[in-house]
């Protein structure tokens, strides 16, 4: 065991020299709080150093003012408030390919860090486009949340081992070919292959709840357990999104967007903007 977290921490150390030596942040920007001046109010945030991949491609957006401007574009009230869509996309866009930006960073996914409310964790597309579930290398979310009790935890936790057996089946190699052929349908979706589609995501559901009952199921930490059920969050989304930081000040505001008024697919009527992002001494 020892050997074990040895090489891990050695790991950690390595990914976060290897950012760090191909970005343009320094160790003491590492050591700043972010600040996010928002319509709404401001908000900070403070970045988990475990997480280096994640927390490099956020300072480094933050230094080149890759969010001001940035719209608060997906908010569900006891969930979570998404930001990452540009009020110019096409400027952005611009931005990102003349800096270089990757479009989405490897995923960091541990046990330690889960959805209580307030973390801050990467947006990511769906399994079947993103096996590796890499987050977005722009699209955050912070989470609101929600309180639970023992009774909702328990359906949460069964809904989270089922999105984890659904990826280990795709990610299988005895599952390649019939997972590659369903993602280049997919692709090329149209009324005739509307059937085939509804074929292999059947086969694929059918694997994974035989995964499901098979594998080892991860259970939530009883400090887990007990931050759901007092300050409450997102338990369903834990193991399945990468979690590197968390908001120190400002969950007034966020409760505060969460609470806007919204259309069918989640955006509020009125645009909710990040006017400014800064890095700022750490507040202690």
């Amino acid at each position: 065991m020892k050997i074990n977290l040895l090489a891990f921490a050695l790991l950690l150390l390595l990914a976060s020299c290897h950012s760090l030596s191909n970005s343009n942040i320094s160790k003491k920007d590492v050591k700043k709080d972010i600040e996010l001046v928002t319509t709404e109010g401001t908000i900070v945030l403070r970045l988990y150093d475990d997480t280096p991949l994640s927390r490099n491609n956020f300072l480094s957006l933050v230094k080149e003012g890759m969010y001001d401007s940035i719209l608060f574009h997906r908010v569900i009230e006891k969930f979570m408030i998404q930001a990452g869509e540009a009020v110019d996309e096409q400027a952005l866009k611009k931005k990102k390919d003349l800096l270089k930006f990757e479009e989405v960073v490897p995923a960091e996914i541990t046990s330690t860090h889960f959805h209580k409310r307030g973390v801050l964790g990467a947006a990511r597309e769906g399994d079947d486009v993103n096996p590796e579930r890499k987050g977005s290398f722009i699209q955050f979310y912070i989470v609101q949340g929600r309180t639970y009790t023992d009774s909702t935890l328990e359906i949460a936790e069964k809904r989270m081992n089922k999105m984890l057996a659904y990826n280990h089946v795709i990610n299988d190699p005895a599952n390649k070919q019939t997972f590659a052929k369903y993602q280049e349908i997919v692709k090329i979706r149209d009324s005739n292959n509307e059937e085939a589609i509804k074929q292999l995501k059947n086969q694929l559901d059918s694997l994974a709840e035989i995964e499901h009952e098979r594998m080892i199921p991860y259970s939530y930490p009883e400090a887990h357990k007990e931050a759901y059920k007092t300050i409450g969050g997102a338990a369903h989304l834990d193991q399945n999104y990468t979690v590197f930081g968390e908001v120190i000040s400002g969950m007034d505001i966020v409760d505060k967007i969460a609470k806007s008024e919204t259309n069918d697919r989640d955006r509020p009527l009125d645009d909710i903007l990040i006017l400014s992002s800064t890095l700022i001494k750490r507040q202690e």
